[in-house]
């Protein structure tokens, strides 16, 4: 089943949602130049009824607006973590926010970053919709993509040597975000400076 049968008249609110905070992030891209790109996705019906079943709640569009606060989701990738604070700062000017999850400052114990957001956004037709966003580098994003992949794989074998490799990767490309804020802040502060010759 696609999104608009499941969600039905729900389906133009989400939708409506979706386009005004994508307004306001491509917004940020175009103003501020820290996002690298932008993505969006209506939660698919299979991924609905799994998430809402498994808080024992019947499979319904009813029931996923009223308990599910990532039925609208964006993932915003920025070139810096610096990026990430500023955009999140400037969503939260425009936007109301009901979470905050920082998992850049606080890694998950498999190695994720990301930080994510959610907000409330109200629509024309009197609704708000909550939305998820997440806000990731581009090796965080690439990390997470990879890790998503590998985790869906019927069978590991030495699984345990696996969850460790990708943590140690984790934690290299962390490091790896932290030399190039390093570098993009030496340059900046090299580029202000007046040499007298």
């Amino acid at each position: 089943m696609d999104t608009t049968t499941f969600y039905g008249d729900h389906h133009v609110i989400l939708e409506e949602a979706t386009q005004t905070i994508l307004t306001i992030c491509q917004q940020i891209k175009t103003e501020k130049n820290c996002i690298e790109h932008i993505n969006s996705r209506l939660k698919s019906p299979a991924s609905v009824e799994k998430k809402l079943c498994k808080h024992g709640h019947c499979a319904t569009p009813e029931a996923a607006i009223a308990h599910l606060t990532d039925l609208v989701g964006i993932r915003l990738v920025c070139r810096f973590i610096c990026d990430i604070y500023t955009v999140a700062e400037l969503l939260q000017s425009q936007c109301h926010v009901v979470t905050v999850k920082d998992y850049i400052a606080n890694p998950k114990p498999n190695g994720y970053r990301s930080y994510h957001m959610i907000l409330m956004v109200p629509t024309t037709h009197g609704h708000t919709v909550a939305v998820e966003v997440q806000l990731r580098t581009i090796s965080q994003d690439a990390w997470a993509c990879l890790e998503h992949q590998l985790k869906y794989k019927k069978e590991i074998h030495a699984e345990r040597l696996v969850r460790e490799e990708l943590k140690r990767c984790a934690d290299d490309l962390a490091s790896t975000d932290l030399c190039m804020q390093t570098l993009r802040e030496f340059i900046d502060m090299d580029s202000h400076i007046v040499w007298d010759g």
